[in-house]
């Protein structure tokens, strides 16, 4: 939730987080519910356990999802 709440106070990230959560939407999103396009459960948990390790302190969690969303959006895109 302190992801959703940070992302939120952040307006300019905002279609920056839509185009990310879109890119990794699960296959078929449409075809089971909850009808929404959101990751597999065992690929969010894949990359946090690939950034935290098998630490349980997820403190920073918000703070670095915040930090690659500004990193996407700086980032130079092919036109």
């Amino acid at each position: 939730m302190s992801v959703i709440i940070a992302v939120l106070r952040k307006p300019p990230l905002w279609p920056v987080a839509l185009k990310q959560i879109w890119r990794i939407r699960k296959s078929n999103w449409y075809k089971r519910p909850p009808f929404l396009p959101v990751p597999e459960k065992s690929y969010i948990d894949f990359r946090i356990h690939t950034a935290y390790g098998s630490s349980e302190d997820f403190s920073r969690l918000a703070t670095d999802v915040v930090t690659y969303l500004k990193w996407c959006r700086d980032w130079p895109s092919r036109k």
